[in-house]
């Protein structure tokens, strides 16, 4: 197969291509794709300028072959549309009515500890209520210039949570060392029975969301929040018992200032992940350079380069690549094998590749300035 792989390209890595027009000259590949379009199991193919992240560089026609797959799999993405948003609303009635609850008892009893716990519990509703509007979201298709949809809208909400939670951590942090400082009279009976109180309404809390997708960042976080909300009142209990019995007003302040350290980690760890997405990092459980070179085993190919990972949102991790293959390589054959392996070893199911003979691609006239480390075979 001496010929070039063909004129047919896909558009970005959604899956909503427009058409364009062929290239002259190719009718052997025009009848070969058409053919294969109507195949069981083909993968669609449409006609832009250097479909993939390569259309990013507004780079111009190459002849290059793409292939675009959503491979059938079994995890769910992020916050979708068939979420059942019922477990999430009672999750949020338990936390938002206890948190009221909180409030008004840590005012009377003097008590940071509960203020604390109920600011904690504020995030979490929050990043409840935000995946229950990305829930809305999702059903919402992606049109015009939002090729992706609003998928991301949960990424940014996780974060605003994580900043929130840092600065309600560092004021919370600056009371309690105030208050370790002048301690005021703090009602221990009163701060003891609200947090066996708060025990039990967080394990009720998680309990809902775990029967929720938690594939969601918006919905883990608020899970692992309420975990966190459960030792920490675990803690407030005991500072209520020693304030009682032992008459040690500080202890309060102290049970404040561990909230605060778990409101920072789970903070900096919502904005660490969701910075990673915004960045468009690689995924923390897939290696670049790992994929790149498991493709170029993969035989006839003898070079990757322009190798992306990245993810759309929670759980949508997506890859695209320019793929070259030796030139009695069949591209469509090699990219189906490829495609085959992403999915396998990576769990890879939404891909953009762009196939070329490397005898039809010489020196760097491909590609200019390619985006990455060069794997070769």
């Amino acid at each position: 197969m001496g010929e070039r792989c063909g004129a047919a390209r896909t558009t970005a890595a959604d899956g909503q291509g427009a058409h364009g027009a062929p290239e002259a000259g190719h009718d052997r590949d025009e009848a070969r794709a058409h053919d294969a379009a109507h195949a069981p199991g083909h993968d669609h193919s449409s006609g832009t300028a250097h479909g993939g992240d390569h259309g990013r560089r507004g780079g111009g026609t190459h002849g290059h072959r793409h292939g675009h797959t959503h491979a059938a799999h079994g995890h769910d993405h992020g916050v979708g549309a068939d979420s059942d948003p019922r477990w999430l609303g009672i999750a949020l009635a338990l936390i938002v009515g206890f948190m009221a609850v909180e409030v008004v008892v840590g005012i009377l009893a003097q008590s940071l500890a509960l203020i604390t716990d109920a600011a904690h519990m504020l995030t979490d509703a929050a990043a409840i209520v935000l995946a229950l509007v990305a829930i809305r979201l999702a059903r919402r298709p992606a049109a015009g210039r939002y090729t992706y949809g609003y998928k991301r809208a949960e990424i940014l909400s996780a974060q605003a949570n994580g900043v929130t939670l840092l600065l309600l951590a560092a004021f919370f942090v600056y009371e309690g060392i105030h208050r370790l400082i002048e301690p005021p009279d703090v009602a221990g009976p009163l701060v003891l029975i609200t947090a066996v109180a708060g025990i039990v309404i967080n394990i009720a809390a998680a309990w809902c969301i775990s029967h929720a997708n938690r594939t969601s960042l918006n919905v883990e976080g608020a899970f692992q929040h309420i975990l966190n909300d459960m030792y920490a009142f675990i803690g407030t209990a005991v500072a209520g018992a020693v304030v009682w019995l032992a008459g040690y007003p500080r202890a309060d302040a102290i049970a404040a200032l561990i909230v605060a350290a778990l409101m920072i980690k789970a903070g900096w760890s919502l904005v660490r992940e969701s910075g990673r997405i915004f960045l468009e990092a690689a995924p923390a459980h897939l290696d670049p350079d790992h994929i790149g070179a498991r493709i170029c085993a993969i035989p006839r190919v003898t070079e990757v380069h322009d190798l992306h990972v990245w993810t759309i949102t929670s759980g949508e991790p997506s890859l695209s690549a320019h793929v070259l293959v030796d030139d009695a390589a069949d591209c469509h054959a090699v990219r189906k094998q490829i495609e085959t392996t992403l999915l396998a070893d990576f769990d890879l199911a939404h891909t953009t590749l762009q196939l070329d003979h490397a005898a039809d691609c010489p020196g760097d006239r491909h590609c200019t300035g390619p985006h990455g480390p060069t794997h070769r075979s």
